[in-house]
């Protein structure tokens, strides 16, 4: 999309949550730009940059919040405490990124889980193959912000799709909160 489309949309919905997932080579970059579009969250790839942390405090800097993306090969390890701390959502690629309809991967579902037992007040982001059939496994380990591309566009019923992905991890959450307590 790029900050020029962003602009365009912050001008004619200027209280959008946008929401910007990078997938670029060098992060740091496009931080200033997708800041002067009117970015509110920009997520990147752990894989992308060997300066996490320099990424995110230059997002913070420009006054958005601040995710970083793990893609289905790279462990949920590579989050570390700081870096969990310093970034407000930690996502967890569910197909491998670039490519819009893949099949979901159940195999990278275990990261959530693994994140949210580290991690359990940060907001934590599936991406890739979310479907009806796959927000289950997402939102019981633990996900509480959903991207869902395909299954939206090509629902017959949109709004009911989006009711039932927020019903499913409305419910989850609820008994992971149950469970702390």
């Amino acid at each position: 999309m790029g900050a020029p489309i962003l602009s365009c949309v912050k001008k004619d919905v200027p209280e959008i949550f946008m929401d910007v997932h990078m997938m670029v080579a060098d992060p740091l970059r496009w931080v200033d730009d997708i800041a002067d579009a009117g970015g509110s969250l920009y997520c990147f790839h752990y894989e992308a940059t060997d300066k996490p942390l320099e990424v995110i405090a230059k997002i913070k800097s420009r006054g958005m919040k601040a995710g970083i993306a793990i893609s289905p090969a790279t462990p949920s390890t590579v989050i570390t405490d700081e870096i969990a701390e310093a970034a407000d959502m930690l996502l967890v690629m569910t197909v491998q990124p670039g490519q819009g309809g893949q099949k979901f991967r159940p195999e990278c579902v275990p990261k959530v889980s693994e994140l949210r037992a580290r991690f359990p007040t940060k907001d934590i982001e599936v991406d890739g193959g979310v479907s009806p059939d796959t927000i289950g496994p997402c939102a019981d380990a633990g996900s509480n912000v959903i991207v869902a591309g395909t299954a939206l566009f090509r629902a017959q019923d949109p709004e009911g799709v989006i009711a039932g992905f927020k019903e499913t991890v409305n419910k989850a959450q609820a008994k992971l909160a149950a469970s702390r307590t």
